[in-house]
């Protein structure tokens, strides 16, 4: 807002402000309304001269002062913004397919392998030195020097 009023102030004959009346995210249409900076601008210094893309969307709205102005003349109705609501129509019936990932194990996990003791130091690749707390199958609760107390699974250990 302030970089914007530093731009409008400093324009030595006129300021060009526009504003997006519809954005594409993530394959639809979305309508929105100029900020409330656009809207406190002094109506005496002010001159719409949106092109037809602004449209009929803004009617209902009527929080800007702007509405009627980009609802006078729609191009709502032009072959490209048919196409378009009729593309995100679609877009919203169809459910996008799975997607299918191939993983590697990173660390095994055996129950009944648990081969370390209460007491024990440790050292872990990011969290560094540490004692072994509390064991519950192959998963170590370690209080580490630096990182605090953690849970991790005995293969990311190595005995110090």
């Amino acid at each position: 807002r302030r970089l914007a009023y530093v731009g409008i102030t400093r324009a030595k004959h006129r300021a060009y402000i526009s504003f997006a009346a519809n954005r594409r995210i993530h394959a639809l249409w979305q309508s929105s309304l100029p900020s409330r900076f656009i809207d406190e601008l002094p109506k005496n210094h002010v001159e719409v001269t949106e092109s037809a893309m602004a449209g009929a969307s803004y009617q209902n709205y009527g929080q800007s002062r702007f509405a009627q102005d980009f609802a006078r003349d729609s191009n709502y109705t032009s072959p490209g913004w048919r196409r378009a609501r009729e593309n995100a129509e679609a877009a919203s019936r169809v459910r996008p397919p799975a997607y299918e990932t191939h993983a590697e194990l990173v660390a095994t996990s055996d129950p009944a392998a648990a081969s370390y003791n209460t007491g024990e130091r440790v050292f872990h690749q990011k969290f560094g030195y540490g004692e072994v707390i509390s064991i519950d199958g192959n998963k170590l609760t370690v209080d580490f020097d630096k990182a605090g107390r953690k849970k991790v699974i005995d293969s990311f250990l190595e005995r110090v």
